[in-house]
């Protein structure tokens, strides 16, 4: 005896042709106004891109086999599906959709999965370089709101590399916990100042069935050095961003497309033995300014513009 298929209340069978109709016409009983309208999408864009690149069976099952791997790589510390999405640029799509900027703050971009811990509390100036390894940095900046207001007690949580491109966790037993994280609270005029390293590209874990992925397709895992940011204040929108050093390989091609033209900075040398002695630091050192902006809460973000209306940036191209 043969099964058919149909929609719910629409008395069509299941076929090639028809498919993307039947099926998402069975989702429509649901009560969820909005998980209603993400399954009718998600089958009409699947059903389409099997159509447009007629699978066959060997590459559906391989496809299975890859995503059940994918979440048998993953565990406690790993999670393989977040970066699965990442290299398939989703998260930064997601982060970019939810946290629109416009140019009127501080754009945000990928939390990136080493934020495990929380951060240590620190005071200002502190070193978070525990290890006392790498190109030491002076890192300042101020956070305000919209209308340039400091924004004064703003929380300023950072974590990043050492200068051998691994995050404290990644090495339990050969960095000291909390290296290279900090938990910073900004003085009077929204100001904040630290010493550190210059950190260091990077590979994301390549040793899973996203690593295997990357290989096939002849992409690198590596990403462009980077010093993670969480900032917020009472009363504002809190932003997870990045800022980039400038003279880093990657920029072009990080591997999470994590990388926006407005978070990367120069991180220029600074030979001065009286200003290195007067931050603490061995000299020549290295300084990185990143101001953060932030909306207020509840204020509106821009809305999306249509593709044909932004320019497209290609780095190191002529203006």
């Amino acid at each position: 005896m043969t099964a058919e298929v149909t929609g719910e209340g629409t008395g069509e069978l299941f076929s090639e042709e028809r498919s993307a109709d039947v099926v998402a016409a069975s989702f429509a009983g649901t009560p969820d106004p909005r998980l209603r309208q993400v399954m009718t999408s998600l089958v009409r864009h699947l059903h389409a891109f099997v159509k447009d690149v007629e699978l066959t069976e060997e590459e559906w099952a391989f496809a299975i086999d890859f995503l059940t791997r994918t979440g048998h790589t993953s565990d406690d510390v790993r999670q393989e599906f977040i970066l699965l999405s990442d290299v398939l640029g989703v998260s930064m799509l997601v982060e970019t959709i939810n946290h629109r900027a416009g140019g009127t703050s501080t754009e945000s971009t990928v939390l990136g999965p080493f934020h495990m811990v929380e951060s240590p509390p620190r005071q200002l100036g502190d070193d978070i370089a525990l290890d006392g390894k790498g190109t030491p940095c002076l890192v300042s900046g101020q956070v305000t709101g919209p209308d340039g207001e400091p924004l004064a007690g703003a929380t300023v949580d950072v974590w990043q590399t050492n200068e051998d491109g691994f995050y404290d966790v990644q090495q339990p037993d050969v960095q000291p916990p909390g290296n290279l994280r900090g938990l910073f609270t900004a003085d009077g005029d929204g100001r904040f100042w630290f010493r550190s390293v210059v950190p260091r590209f990077y590979p994301i874990p390549d040793d899973g069935p996203v690593g295997q992925l990357l290989a096939a397709t002849g992409r690198h895992p590596n990403r462009p050095a980077h010093l993670h940011f969480i900032v917020a204040a009472p009363g504002y929108r809190p932003v997870t961003t990045h800022v980039f050093v400038a003279d880093s390989p990657y920029l072009d091609s990080d591997a999470v497309f994590g990388v926006k033209e407005s978070l990367v900075r120069e991180v220029p040398e600074v030979d001065d033995p009286a200003r290195a002695a007067e931050v603490g630091l061995a000299n020549p050192f290295r300084t990185l300014t990143f101001d953060l902006t932030l909306l207020r809460e509840g204020q509106a973000p821009p809305a999306a513009q249509p593709a044909d209306a932004q320019p497209t940036v290609v780095r190191g191209a002529p203006a």
